[in-house]
């Protein structure tokens, strides 16, 4: 039984994280008996259903990056270029994870020229605007910048059974910075991830001795004569790359959108219409689950529902 909350529970995923989480968890490339290729789309599906079962939520929404260059590409033209590219059979299977979320009727937010990261931000916002309380389900640490009282940080673990929810004190313990520093944390030290230059010669160490100290990146620089020795140089010498990278780290919270919670609402789900999908890629597993967590009623078509 779920457990009484005072807010509404607003659930939104990071949907490229998943499909990449779940891709490298099942190493067996799991195929139809017509041979396509399966194994991101069920684990996809399958942390779908441990996140309802998990969080229970009252709302929930997907996002996905678009291919379009986003405005931080239009600003630097190798960001993230220090990736990897992902292996061919993982895109091939992304328009069958859409066509899924779309069979469930969830709905998915994304615009051209942003990420899936600023889209989950301006969501998230408005849902606490709107009084609810939000988990971001994603796997990056940029999110943390997003922690509220009211909006958690939710990273996938075991296939979300055990999922790691991160609030400013959780931040805090691993960290050493709260999530306001977040974004000048990665000003200072970079991301060789998301190829951000950040300062050069300050790593992690640096950056939270810097921030303990002077709180923010406006306060190193008002402060900067007091800081003696190679740091001093270094950020004198690396300003406009801490700032630029600030820029870069920040996650936008005003994306164009048109979220209505009621398109979110959990009663909304079309439980019926995924299942005809999981049975489409012969998910026998998946769809065994789902009756076991879910009312007949709501697997049943519309006009052979029990009238009572």
């Amino acid at each position: 039984m779920m457990n009484k909350r005072d807010k509404k529970r607003f659930v939104v995923i990071d949907g490229h994280h998943l499909i990449h989480r779940a891709f490298y968890a099942i190493q067996n490339p799991l195929r139809t008996s017509f041979g396509e290729q399966t194994n991101a789309v069920y684990g996809f599906g399958s942390m779908l259903l441990n996140i309802i079962d998990v969080e229970q939520p009252d709302y929930i929404a997907m996002t996905f990056d678009e291919k379009a260059p986003t405005f931080r590409h239009d600003m630097h033209d190798e960001y993230k270029g220090t990736r990897k590219k992902a292996p061919d059979e993982l895109y091939a299977q992304i328009p069958r994870i859409r066509e899924m979320v779309r069979a469930f009727n969830m709905p998915i937010y994304s615009e051209e020229g942003f990420e899936a990261d600023d889209m989950m931000g301006t969501l998230a916002r408005i849902a606490e605007a709107q009084g609810m309380e939000v988990y971001i389900v994603t796997g990056d640490m940029d999110a943390m910048q997003l922690i509220t009282p009211s909006i958690r940080v939710a990273f996938p673990h075991k296939g979300y059974k055990e999922p790691l929810i991160y609030d400013a004190q959780r931040v805090i313990d691993k960290y050493g910075i709260t999530p306001k520093q977040v974004v000048d944390y990665k000003a200072l030290m970079g991301d060789s991830s998301d190829n951000i230059k950040g300062v050069q010669g300050i790593g992690p160490k640096g950056a939270l001795n810097l921030l303990t100290e002077y709180k923010t990146l406006d306060g190193i620089y008002e402060n900067l004569i007091e800081i003696k020795g190679k740091i001093h140089e270094r950020l004198k010498e690396g300003r406009e790359d801490a700032y630029f990278s600030q820029k870069m780290a920040r996650i936008v919270t005003d994306v164009p959108n048109d979220f209505k919670k009621e398109d979110a609402c959990m009663d909304t789900l079309d439980y019926l219409g995924f299942d005809r999908f999981l049975e489409s890629l012969e998910m026998k597993s998946l769809r065994s689950r789902l009756r076991k967590t879910v009312p007949e009623e709501k697997l049943q078509p519309a006009d052979q529902m029990k009238l009572f």
